[in-house]
């Protein structure tokens, strides 16, 4: 099998609802977002996929769904107070966690029929969660 990856940054603010410990506060990060794509075989171009192609639709979805967004459980009584306020926000089912999150990417790019092995998601420069199937 061929994999290749791609990096994206994206900055957000979430906070964790019902946590305890100072994740619990509303504050910000500048993640960095690993997406690895596979493929039994290389195209006629002899890859996997373009980068640039790929490039282009993931970030795409992460400019208009999380980057420079406020991400926010449905449960978080913050969220309607900053929707009010014209803030964007992007609402999860479950706490917006680094987990959630990677999750949440991969799923969507499945939906883009993008071949997606796997999505690491970086909150901090020592933390990084990642799901695959």
């Amino acid at each position: 099998m061929f994999t290749i990856k791609k990096i994206f940054h994206i900055s957000y603010g979430h906070q964790l609802f019902g946590y305890r410990g100072k994740c619990a506060n509303l504050h910000g990060h500048n993640a960095r977002i690993e997406v690895v794509i596979k493929a039994e075989k290389l195209n006629a171009q002899d890859m996997v996929m373009d980068f640039t192609v790929l490039g282009a639709r993931v970030k795409k979805w992460l400019d208009a769904n999380l980057d420079h967004k406020v991400l926010l459980s449905s449960k978080d009584p913050l969220l309607k107070t900053l929707q009010a306020k014209g803030q964007k926000c992007f609402v999860t089912e479950a706490s917006p966690t680094a987990e959630v999150l990677a999750r949440l990417i991969f799923e969507a790019l499945k939906k883009q029929h993008l071949p997606v092995k796997k999505v690491s998601f970086q909150e901090t420069e020592t933390s990084t969660a990642s799901y695959k199937e």
